[in-house]
């Protein structure tokens, strides 16, 4: 018996991108929608209750509007907005970070789907505050790299049009009121007592993405050498299946002194690289925006809580 899936916001970047993902799924029927009842309430209403699994990928207060229309107690959603990501009601949808995350969307009828930079942020601070290498009142800074895609469709069209304004032709720096809307849930997730300072930046390429934080040795609870950094996170995702940290970048393997934001793209991958010196080190998320960071994850998650193989269809 094929499970029923409904995308509520099918035709947005994260949800075409699930839509594509189950393709070759012979295990889904997906429920679709007709293109001007898209915002019929009832007729939204219908299609969520005849579901196994319903995906919103909404606007965060249309997103809460679909919850609302839920009233089939047997009906699992995967909501991708902001909208529920630092509900204790709700599991967060990072199985890699620990065996707790995993079990409660496992066993879970309400799963957020983490945002893209909040899952670069989380896979690295979460794990140094569970290991008590940094305290949870650390001065964290991160900056952050997206290709345009995660954007929307108003500004991949502006990026892609071609009278586009010269100014897309360079990274351009955004959030400069240090309230992106990714913040709550990158600081009560990773368990810090403050918000972080957050610099991200939206560049000309279209998919992948880099979430880079340092860190002052003599800050850390223990101070760690690169190499003793790396073992921390190598040893925390060591059985994951998506999530893995390379070795230490250190002077004498470090060929290419360039991250790439962009090789991971149309993959549910997230690699991790430690580098620096004595003083300083520092750790760069590499992933794709549109993969571990959206549509990837959501998928990853839904099978988790169907009981398959996570991998399966990603």
């Amino acid at each position: 018996m094929a499970y029923k899936v409904f995308i509520d916001g099918k035709e947005g970047t994260t949800g075409l991108k699930i839509f594509q993902r189950f393709e070759n799924r012979t295990d889904l029927e997906i429920l679709l929608i007709s293109e001007e009842k898209r915002k019929d309430l009832s007729e939204r209403a219908k299609l969520i209750n005849s579901s196994d699994f319903t995906f919103l990928c909404l606007p965060d207060d249309a997103a809460k509007e679909s919850v609302s229309l839920c009233t089939n107690p047997k009906v699992k959603i995967i909501d991708a907005s902001t909208a529920h990501r630092t509900n204790s009601d709700w599991a967060y949808g990072f199985p890699e970070l620990s065996a707790e995350f995993r079990n409660k969307i496992e066993h879970s009828s309400r799963v957020a789907v983490p945002g893209c930079y909040a899952s670069g942020f989380a896979s690295i601070v979460y794990p140094l505050i569970k290991n008590n290498i940094i305290a949870p009142d650390y001065p964290v800074v991160c900056h952050a790299v997206s290709g345009y895609s995660g954007a929307g469709k108003k500004a991949i069209a502006q990026y892609e049009a071609a009278d586009r304004n010269s100014s897309l032709d360079s990274p351009r720096l955004y959030a400069l009121t240090q309230e992106h809307k990714h913040l709550p849930e990158m600081q009560k997730i990773s368990g810090l007592s403050y918000k972080p300072i957050f610099n991200p930046y939206v560049c000309d390429y279209f998919q992948g993405m880099t979430v880079t934080i340092g860190f002052y040795t003599r800050l850390m609870q223990k101070k760690l050498t690169g190499q003793e950094l790396t073992q921390i996170y190598q040893e925390h995702y060591n059985s994951s299946n998506f999530v893995k940290c390379a070795d230490f970048l250190g002077e004498d393997i470090l060929d290419e002194p360039f991250i790439p934001a962009n090789t991971l793209a149309q993959t549910n991958n997230m690699q991790l690289f430690v580098y620096g010196n004595q003083e300083r080190l520092v750790v760069t998320s590499r992933f794709d925006n549109l993969g571990k960071g959206a549509s990837g994850a959501a998928v990853q998650c839904m099978n988790i809580m169907m009981g398959i193989d996570e991998r399966t269809g990603l």
